[in-house]
């Protein structure tokens, strides 16, 4: 092969060129465009470092918000609880109140139909000592033929029936 046979005649030449395509390339992209790619990377880097700083900050302004609001919740379930518990108490006493005056009225009607009771009862005692008193005396006459004096019938009735 003939091809070969020239391997060591154009060696050195292609060597040559090769460096120089190298360098070419080399001075072209690493000093034209790798400044420049390098200065977007940077910019990137800063532009992220910046954003990330400032995603930390509304991070903290917004853990501050929320504590801030559940504070505000908190206060807010206590005011609602004590309301709660004061709309309890008040019913519970106006409740009580109420019952109280429902007891009293009862009561007063207790003893007003106790008062009536007491009194029936005397009246209907008079009424059975009137009907006895009569009855003794009709009695006591017709069985004996004596009449009787109504106070002494009276007294001894009275007497029978307090015994």
């Amino acid at each position: 092969m003939p091809q070969i046979t020239q391997l060591p005649f154009i060696f050195f030449s292609q060597l040559f060129w090769l460096a120089i395509v190298f360098g070419i390339i080399f001075f072209g992209v690493g000093r034209g465009m790798l400044p420049k790619i390098q200065s977007t990377v940077d910019a990137r880097e800063k532009k992220i470092a910046e954003d990330l700083e400032r995603a930390q900050a509304a991070r903290a302004k917004a853990d501050e918000t929320e504590a801030a609001w559940r504070a505000r919740m908190d206060a807010a379930r206590a005011e609602a609880a004590q309301l709660s518990q004061d709309a309890r108490q008040a019913s519970a006493k106006d409740t009580e109140a109420k019952v109280k005056k429902a007891a009293d009225k009862i009561n007063l009607k207790v003893e007003v139909a106790e008062g009536k009771i007491r009194d029936a009862v005397a009246a209907a005692k008079s009424e059975i000592e009137g009907v006895a008193v009569e009855a003794a005396q009709d009695m006591v006459q017709r069985l004996t033929g004596i009449k009787v004096d109504q106070n002494q019938v009276a007294a001894a009735v009275k007497a029978e029936l307090n015994v």
